[in-house]
């Protein structure tokens, strides 16, 4: 564009031809101010800026988001008749919908003379993109009673909407309008497998998606995706892998999908595939694509790749930064995520909430209480972002774990917005570690008002009452959360084991190996107990039941089924890796450090808060998780 606009300023005469064309190369190079800066110019050297000019400014001022330039090239087609041009209309449409603005938007619909199949699906667009779903399904009714028939755009925008309502049966219903129409191409078909992933109806995103003749890139990474959104992970591999048995070749989209996925399952094997593929196919390691190696990394378990695929990278963003600040607050490393916060503003590159979040937590799980305080005193006034509930939890967190208990309660009197349920989950969770009986009943009051919709909350409660035998108020509270129709989530433990997932529930049988896990779950738990002094904690079965079957339930829990049968198929001193859907339980954690010293074998567990290192009878976490 610099040689452009050399030519331009060189040129002794120009015409509207000349200023058009260059005002069109600005946009489409996304050069959005310069462009807006060069048509106040065109205006003040005297040229009248005709429709060409205006339709490409008013589309610089929707894609940059500026709308009071767009407000200003709006009043001026008005000023010079403009305005009637559906043309120019259908733009305006646009731009008020790429900045957000529902009241212009319909103001420049509306104002319209003359309305076209194109102003019915921009305005419609316009509607889902602002999360204004009712309007567009409302506008695409008066379209039908208009006579005008829904082109294939138009069904994709009310698609988008259908899925904001969460409305299955529209969805449907709208599919078979596509059916029944003769519409239904590539670009539908895909959006269709997208919004039924979005909805929950993942049968019907796999009959669409197995019904499609010629299926694209977009198809396999619509249906890959479909699969991770409604926890069907492995799933998602699996369709991963059968993409690379077509002639299609995976993009960085779809790829980057599948590392997710590999992340979720905790599958070291599955994510070291899938880099050797990226390297294999010249893939640059950069951007989204390291992002997403650090984090599979550090959610399978082994850290010291993250930083590997970190260190390698030349040009590192503020996401990468971010990215390897939270890998290493997971697994419990606080002073190296404090150090990359360092190193990452010596570097100039500016944090934002999120990496507040991630070094917070870091400092969380690493115990390093004065380190938080002055990351969270740096947040607010050095660098002026107003903390998020998340950020105040984590401050709660970091005081519960010093036992300051008073003083992370005043911090919650204190805050300036009201304490959500991460807040006051925080604090009753601090209290249930050490034993404050009055502050938890507070905290677990307000956590129950605060929201009545998580299953969690209500269980952390009943455990709580359970643990100082309050059988009564157990049954109160698993009453209220039975007519919530809320149940408890069961707990889940996996294990990776060549190549191939191995899942666990509570006291499973399920497994073709069970027998043998059984005995050697038996022998080892008889072996920690003469050699390491375990003794099985029931206090932490909140169940009113004997102890005898508080024993045996203890010695059922998942990650304890998952680590026998690692003991059972793997070599003796290699490391095993556990992953957990839930939070480890206080004696799970004892029979895990306990197993690392006997065993002589590094552990690594994963759970729903963070990576539990258990080695030589010590674990990373300190206890405190």
């Amino acid at each position: 564009m610099e040689y452009a606009e050399r030519v331009f300023k060189n040129m002794h005469f120009k015409d509207n031809i000349s200023w058009n064309t260059l005002l069109s190369g600005l946009v489409q190079n996304d050069l959005y101010n310069d462009a807006l800066n060069h048509f106040r110019g065109m205006i003040n050297s005297g040229k009248q800026p005709d429709q060409v000019s205006v339709l490409s400014m008013i589309a610089a001022s929707g894609r940059s988001g500026n709308l009071l330039n767009g407000m200003e090239v709006h009043a001026y087609a008005i000023r010079n008749g403009m305005d009637s041009d559906i043309q120019i209309g259908n733009t305006l449409i646009d731009m008020y919908a790429k900045c957000s603005c529902v009241k212009y938007m319909n103001h420049a619909f509306e104002n319209m003379p003359e309305k076209d199949l194109i102003s019915c699906t921009t305005i419609i667009a316009g509607y889902a993109q602002n999360e204004c779903h009712l309007e567009a399904l409302n506008l695409l009714r008066k379209v039908q009673l208009a006579g005008l028939n829904a082109d294939p755009m138009m069904i994709g925008s009310i698609l988008s909407a259908c899925s904001g309502l969460k409305s299955k049966n529209l969805i449907k219903e709208i599919h078979g309008y596509v059916l029944k129409s003769g519409l239904a191409d590539i670009l539908l078909e895909n959006a269709i497998v997208r919004v039924y992933g979005e909805v929950g109806l993942i049968d019907y995103a796999g009959r669409v998606f197995e019904s499609i003749e010629s299926k694209d890139i977009v198809s396999w990474t619509s249906m890959i995706t479909c699969c991770i959104r409604n926890g069907l992970v492995t799933e998602a591999l699996k369709i991963f892998y059968s993409l690379n048995e077509t002639n299609i070749q995976p993009d960085s989209i779809a790829l980057i999908i599948a590392l997710s996925a590999a992340a979720s399952l905790s599958s070291l094997n599955k994510g070291k595939e899938i880099h050797g593929f990226l390297i294999r196919k010249g893939f640059v390691l950069e951007g989204p694509i390291a992002n997403s190696l650090v984090d599979m990394y550090a959610c399978c378990g082994t850290v010291e790749n993250s930083i590997k695929i970190f260190n390698s990278v030349k040009n590192r963003d503020l996401i990468l930064w971010t990215s390897m600040i939270s890998a290493s607050g997971i697994h419990g490393h606080g002073n190296e995520a404090v150090n990359l916060f360092k190193k990452m503003t010596d570097e100039n590159v500016i944090p934002d909430h999120i990496t507040f979040l991630a070094l917070l937590h870091a400092c969380s799980h690493s115990g390093l209480i004065a380190e938080g305080k002055k990351f969270f005193d740096m947040m607010k006034h050095e660098y002026r972002l107003e903390p998020w509930q998340e950020h105040y939890a984590c401050v709660v967190d970091l005081l519960g774990r010093s036992n300051s208990l008073e003083e992370a309660y005043r911090f919650v009197r204190n805050m300036p917005i009201p304490p959500s349920s991460e807040v006051w989950c925080s604090l009753l969770g601090a209290c249930r570690i050490h034993s404050n009986k009055e502050l938890g009943e507070l905290a677990a009051k307000n956590l129950l008002q605060s929201d009545t919709d998580n299953s969690g909350n209500y269980v952390l409660i009943s455990n709580i009452f359970a643990a100082d035998g309050r059988w009564n108020d157990v049954e109160e509270v698993r009453l209220r959360m039975k007519g919530s129709g809320l149940k408890k989530k069961p707990g889940c433990s996996w294990i990776e084991v060549e190549n191939k997932i191995h899942t666990f529930m509570a006291r499973d049988k399920s497994h073709p190996k069970s027998d043998e896990i059984y005995l050697k779950l038996a022998q080892i738990t008889k072996l920690l107990e003469e050699k390491g002094g375990y003794r099985a904690q029931t206090k932490f079965v909140f169940h009113n039941v004997s102890e005898e079957e508080k024993t045996q339930m203890l010695h059922g829990h998942s990650e304890r089924l998952a680590l026998s049968y690692g003991l059972l198929v793997t070599p003796n001193g290699t490391p095993i890796r556990i992953a957990k859907n839930l939070r480890i339980c206080d004696d799970c954690h004892t029979f895990f450090k306990i197993a690392s010293k006997i065993c002589q074998r590094a552990l690594v567990v994963r759970d729903a808060n963070r990576f539990h290192h258990f080695e030589k009878g010590l674990c990373s976490c300190r206890d405190f998780w």
